[in-house]
């Protein structure tokens, strides 16, 4: 894997940024969505599809190619706006977000466009699909990875544990979960809606290998996914602390924006802020 040297630190940086202006404009034109995640997992995102992931946008269905599981689906906003950023489809298709008749739906869906690898939004499937994914290309003998995004919240769900527990027996070393652990879900602070506590911990004591780092910071992220990618004894995780709703100060950390979405005086607000990065 390319070390980050600054220049591409910084330039991951700027890209991030724009992500984020486009994520604001779209979710305000669509007038529905969530925010907060999508803006939290910005850096990540743009981290995977920019120096990490082994794809093409002009051969999406390329055999070779690793694949990205979006199990907590309702921040497709980042995928989608990252996606089209490194060239699978037009920008301007992303003021379709939630339209009649648009591809963007407000959960990936693979009827509509069918180069993402799955259709989400159900919350605790992912990692299952992303084993099952795994266990496949360890039989046929594959040599990419699979990466799976999935939120703290959905650590709530019993069949996540399950998948957990397979990815290890399996012993599937081609599997890679990055957890958003940014603390909120629609009701509240997860650790009062229901306690996860230390999710390192919980990874290791099921066989994984577990680290734990800012999901802000393209140095620290991409040394963690180097690590996972030479662990050869069984599946990793990285738990990234983000913040939700990153960028925005007025929104950050606040739980109420997990599923609302600025209103004009908001979003021109929050781009005007967003923008001054580039002062």
């Amino acid at each position: 894997m390319e070390i980050l040297a600054d220049e591409k630190i910084k330039e991951l940086k700027d890209i991030a940024n724009k992500i984020r202006i486009s994520i604001v404009a779209m979710l305000y034109n669509a007038g529905s969505g969530h925010t907060a995640g999508a803006l939290g997992m910005t850096d990540i995102l743009t981290l995977l599809y920019f120096h990490i992931l082994k794809h093409n946008p002009k051969d999406p269905f390329w055999k070779e190619r690793d694949r990205l599981i979006l199990s907590n689906g309702h921040t497709c906003p980042v995928l989608y706006t990252t996606m089209a950023y490194a060239g699978y489809f037009p920008k301007e298709e992303l003021l379709t977000l939630r339209k009649f008749g648009s591809r963007l739906q407000g959960h990936p869906h693979r009827e509509f466009i069918n180069f993402i690898e799955t259709s989400s939004g159900p919350l605790g499937e992912g990692l299952a699909q992303a084993v099952g994914m795994a266990i496949a290309d360890k039989i046929d003998g594959n040599v990419h990875y699979i990466y799976a995004i999935l939120s703290d919240g959905e650590h709530e769900e019993g069949s996540t544990w399950e998948a957990v527990m397979l990815a290890n027996k399996e012993k599937l070393s081609n599997l890679i979960v990055i957890v958003d652990r940014n603390k909120i879900q629609i009701d509240g602070n997860t650790e009062v809606v229901m306690p996860l506590l230390d999710l390192k911990d919980k990874y290791e004591s099921f066989g994984w290998f577990a680290q734990e780092v800012s999901g802000h910071d393209f140095w620290e992220l991409n040394n963690a996914i180097y690590k996972a990618k030479i662990h050869r004894e069984g599946p990793s995780v990285i738990i990234t602390n983000t913040i939700p709703g990153k960028g925005v100060k007025e929104w950050e950390n606040d739980y109420k924006w997990h599923g609302k979405v600025p209103n004009k005086k908001e979003a021109e607000m929050a781009i005007n802020e967003l923008s001054k990065n580039y002062a």
